[in-house]
């Protein structure tokens, strides 16, 4: 991954069913510290890995919402992806709107149905530490409709969809620099599952840390398996919150 700069993903947060127990887990599991907001945030829980801002969570608050991961993209002005979202073929779900001081956000379906975010940095930037041990590493959109996701992030923050080595797989680029990724749904995958982003964390040794979440409660959706780019496991938490680790070949 890269820094966050406008157009590149610079945040991850869980809305969950339960945050006690998702704060005990990913706390044990990564090694985080958490700081509870207070009431005026809703009890939002912001995760520090050795004293730096990794990812967030929070209570559920739609009826009927599923315990998840969201990815969040950096950008300079929310109001303007929102219109290109929806020129594109996405829809607004949330529009944009200030989080006190600490900055902006808004919410999107893309076209195909994938949830995304944006952040628009106030005295909040998002991470402040990616690629290390416990730290957010790899963002990838798992879509059916690859040539139509790469279409709508190309106009709406200018991404390029370029083949990698690994098959079928697809990276994103932006400015020269490679920054997420893109996993096109064939038949080996459910047909009831929907389109949606999988985020990626960085650990020392996938197997132990596959092990130790399964001890905490979690159960091994993939258990772990040789990729390209190292040593990889999808991971899902006491709530049903999808995730994976990865350990860098």
């Amino acid at each position: 991954m890269t820094q966050p700069m406008p157009g590149v993903p610079n945040w991850v947060d869980l809305g969950t069913s339960d945050l006690g127990d998702a704060i005990r887990f990913y706390t044990q599991l990564f090694g985080w510290e958490a700081e509870i907001s207070g009431e005026e945030y809703g009890g939002y829980t912001t995760f520090y890995l050795d004293g730096r801002a990794t990812a967030g969570a929070g209570p559920l608050f739609g009826e009927g919402q599923q315990t998840a991961w969201s990815t969040y993209i950096a950008t300079d002005d929310a109001d303007s992806v929102a219109l290109r979202v929806e020129a594109a073929g996405g829809k607004v779900l949330v529009p944009p709107f200030d989080v006190m001081y600490q900055g902006r956000m808004a919410a999107f379906l893309d076209q195909s149905g994938a949830p995304f975010s944006v952040w628009q940095s106030g005295t909040m930037k998002g991470a402040d530490v990616f690629d290390l041990p416990g730290a957010l590493t790899w963002n990838e959109l798992i879509t059916r409709d690859v040539e139509g996701s790469a279409a709508f992030y190309g106009e709406v923050f200018g991404w390029v969809a370029r083949e990698s080595n690994a098959g079928d797989y697809i990276v994103w680029e932006h400015r020269g620099q490679t920054i997420a990724g893109l996993q096109p749904m064939d038949h080996a995958w459910p047909h009831d599952l929907p389109p949606h982003w999988m985020i990626s964390f960085a650990v020392i040794d996938c197997d132990d840390s596959a092990g130790y979440a399964q001890s905490l409660g979690g159960r091994l959706v993939t258990p772990p398996v040789d990729l390209p780019i190292g040593r990889y496991s999808m991971i899902q938490d006491p709530q049903g919150g999808m995730f994976s680790i990865l350990q860098a070949g």
